[in-house]
C-alpha cells in the first residue's frame, strides 16, 4: 500500500449500517465487514485487497469528490 493514498468517510445516520470491502481481481468478492451505529464514522481508503466498498444503511460518504447520502430526504 503506498502512503498518500486518497481515504473516504462513512458516517452511519443510523444504527445497523454496514461498510462492505470488495476484493479485486477476477472473481469480486465481500473480503471484510464493519457494523456501525448512529453516529459512528469510519474512515478508511482504498488498497492492494480493496477495490470497492459498499454502504448498506442510511449514511453520508465523504470524498476529495464531496458528500454522498446513500438516501434522499424523500426516503
Amino acid at each position: 500500500m503506498e502512503s498518500g493514498q486518497d481515504f473516504f468517510l462513512v458516517k452511519a445516520k443510523e444504527n445497523g449500517v454496514h461498510v462492505i470491502g470488495l476484493t479485486r481481481g477476477a472473481d469480486t468478492r465481500f473480503h471484510h465487514t464493519e457494523k456501525l451505529d448512529k453516529g459512528e464514522i469510519m474512515i478508511a481508503q482504498f488498497t492492494e485487497h480493496t477495490s470497492a466498498i459498499k454502504v448498506r444503511g442510511k449514511a453520508v460518504v465523504m470524498t476529495k469528490f464531496g458528500r454522498i447520502d446513500t438516501y434522499s430526504e424523500d426516503d
